[in-house]
């Protein structure tokens, strides 16, 4: 169980948004599309007599599972274990169901529960399009200089996995109650392999961290610090990840807790969170989104699916009336409405599962701004950009993948916070035009991504000619991605 911050005075209200309905989960749902970029906590540490031997975490505060379990809410899956590669798979599809390409999965140290869970967790996870991010938790023992120890150990054993969540080329790992430690300097040592966050918005705590979340269910209401966290990220080029919530009440897994309930109002508080976090007077511009939680039941603050009709006599809520939904359409309601805010987050298109042919390849310009190289648009984070030389147009940025590779499909952004602009350029292959002279408009309100498409091509180079820019006098762009369209 772990400690949120308490928000006296919570201020709970009820958005008007519209209504999403997804599928519900089948058994039969094949790998889909995914936004890698939003993650979502989630707990391997459940256990029960058909695999673990006993029960573990479901007897939280006192209880008597199967039936009764230490959670307000009951799992559509019951008293599941975490290691039931049945029940993992079901997860990933679930998942996948809510649009989310990422889990952060709770890790304890190693050789722990937690990392036992770990490999099978990977494989499912490959299996269904889904990237695993790590989050460490505070375990008795744990330093700055074991949490590097750790890291070193997540990158060497499960690194080469396809699951393996990377940002750019580097893995992510988020540090719960970082506060507890005072001198991270030792975090200096995986830079150059691992984005390491820190549970704050206080900027003069996260000296060598790579950037901020909040993990915070209950905090999510009123989005405290979170406009100044993510300006400071974006000033200093960190990763900003907000956490959402639908809701937090852990009455039944902490009895006796004072800890505020955040009551879910049919799903009004969770969209009131999603806005937070997206709207640039509240939580800023977001490199990554997280959500607290998929599937930690002790602090119902679940998306993963609850049973409509729980056992009887415990006291259970539902998500009866969520998004308007009843019955077992009920279940899935979180799942279906983080799918649409995915898609508000992403600019209403979730990228490609299909890898980014850009990533980690060579990359030159014809001229740059001091400052500001041709490899901070290949580096995975739109915070950091290349810029040409002012007032000497024309101006290119060409990408190298080493061999002829087919490539269908070109996304270039900006950074996410920057005003509007349209850049005048034309696409070129290894030496003839591939898509003519056209103006690409960036805009905010879409993230400042903009796609280009165009009949499958395999050449070596693509190089961006760029002609004009009404926002700048040079060529800028942060992030260059190249795909094959499936």
């Amino acid at each position: 169980m772990r400690t949120l911050r308490s928000i006296v005075g919570l201020l709970v209200f009820l958005l008007t948004l519209g209504m999403v309905t997804a599928p519900p989960a089948s058994a039969s749902l094949a790998v889909q599309a995914v936004a890698a970029d939003v993650h979502l906590f989630y707990y391997p540490w459940y256990g029960n007599p058909s695999l673990n031997g006993n029960y573990r975490h479901w007897q939280q505060g006192g209880h008597t599972p199967p039936d009764d379990i230490g959670a307000d809410f009951y799992p559509a899956l019951g008293a599941y274990d975490s290691g039931d590669t049945a029940v993992i798979d079901q997860h990933m599809r679930w998942i996948q169901q809510s649009g989310a390409g990422t889990i952060i999965s709770s890790w304890w140290g190693q050789g722990s529960y937690e990392d036992r869970m770990a490999p099978a967790i990977l494989a499912s996870a490959a299996r269904h399009g889904i990237k695993v991010a790590w989050h460490l938790e505070p375990y008795g023992t744990r330093t700055a200089e074991s949490t590097v120890s750790d890291i070193n150990y997540i990158n060497a054993k499960y690194g080469s996995s396809p699951a393996f969540y990377r940002y750019g080329n580097r893995g992510a790992f988020y540090v719960f109650e970082s506060l507890r430690i005072t001198d991270w300097s030792a975090l200096e040592q995986v830079k150059s392999t691992s984005i390491v966050l820190a549970q704050t918005t206080d900027p003069a705590r996260v000296a060598h961290f790579g950037g901020m979340y909040t993990y915070d269910g209950i905090a999510g209401a009123t989005a405290p610090g979170w406009k100044t966290a993510s300006d400071f990220c974006k000033a200093n080029g960190l990763v900003w990840a907000p956490s959402v919530a639908p809701g937090y009440i852990d009455d039944r897994g902490v009895p006796g807790n004072t800890t505020p309930t955040v009551h879910r109002d049919n799903g009004a508080m969770y969209d009131r969170q999603w806005s937070n976090a997206l709207n640039p007077a509240t939580g800023g511009a977001p490199t990554w989104v997280s959500v607290t939680s998929f599937n930690e039941w002790h602090e119902g603050s679940t998306i993963e699916p609850a049973r409509s009709n729980p056992p009887a006599g415990h006291g259970y809520l539902t998500y009866q009336g969520a998004y308007g939904k009843t019955g077992s359409a009920a279940e899935t309601s979180y799942l279906d409405r983080t799918k649409y805010w995915v898609g508000q987050f992403t600019g209403g298109s979730i990228p490609p599962t299909n890898p980014n042919l850009a990533q980690g390849k060579p990359i030159s310009a014809s001229s740059t701004q001091n400052g500001y190289p041709a490899v901070n648009a290949n580096d995975g984070n739109t915070n950091s950009y290349w810029e040409s030389a002012n007032h000497a147009f024309p101006q290119s940025l060409t990408l190298d993948l080493g061999t002829a590779t087919e490539v269908s499909k070109l996304v270039l952004s900006l950074p996410p916070s920057w005003g509007p602009r349209t850049q005048t350029l034309t696409v070129y292959g290894d030496g003839s035009a591939i898509v003519p002279a056209k103006g690409y408009t960036f805009d905010p309100a879409s993230r400042n991504t903009v796609t280009i498409t165009f009949p499958a091509t395999a050449q070596r180079t693509f190089r961006l000619h760029f002609t004009g820019n009404t926002g700048w006098p040079a060529g800028q762009i942060a992030e260059l991605q190249a795909y094959r369209i499936p």
